[in-house]
């Protein structure tokens, strides 16, 4: 049984889950990188994964190289620097839609398909604040931790059976 914190990260605040090997997510949010810095060093997670950027040869922009700075800090702070996973976008595609093509949608749907429908209201994985589901709370860039965080749960678990 595995705790990991799964995090996607930006320039000024970032994505992020606790997630459970298990399929049991226990929190998200995003918050202002400094705070999540803290974050990681008092975590109790047993895995700590983060998005990591892919060159595709294109030119790049001062985002890319600011979010790199954070993935390094974020690693850095993390009780076992060496074991950090490093996800990319291209195998989160790949795991949860079977396609390197898939867009955000795409990824949100099939990460709604992996919870049960418990909540209330159109989307039940989600629920309503009167009925949640066991996605209530996930939002923006949480929900690409989340595929982070399932990535990086099968990526552990063949890493298990190999």
């Amino acid at each position: 049984m595995t705790a990991i914190l799964a995090i996607d990260p930006g320039t000024d605040e970032s994505g992020w889950c606790l997630y459970h090997d298990s399929g049991r997510l226990f929190a998200s949010g995003v918050k202002p990188n400094d705070l999540l810095l803290q974050e990681i060093r008092e975590t109790p997670a047993d895995v700590l994964a983060i998005e990591m950027i892919a060159s595709y040869g294109m030119p790049v922009g001062r985002e890319v190289f600011e979010t790199c700075v954070w993935i390094g800090r974020f690693t850095q702070v993390f009780r076992r620097p060496d074991d950090v996973l490093f996800v990319y976008r291209r195998d989160v595609k790949l795991h949860l839609c079977g396609s390197p093509q898939a867009k955000d949608p795409n990824i949100r749907q099939a990460l709604l398909d992996r919870f049960p429908r418990t909540g209330g209201g159109k989307v039940p994985q989600v629920g309503v604040k009167k009925q949640p589901g066991p996605l209530f709370g996930v939002s923006t860039h949480a929900w690409s931790a989340l595929g982070v965080a399932v990535t990086a749960a099968h990526q552990l678990a063949q890493k298990e059976v190999a």
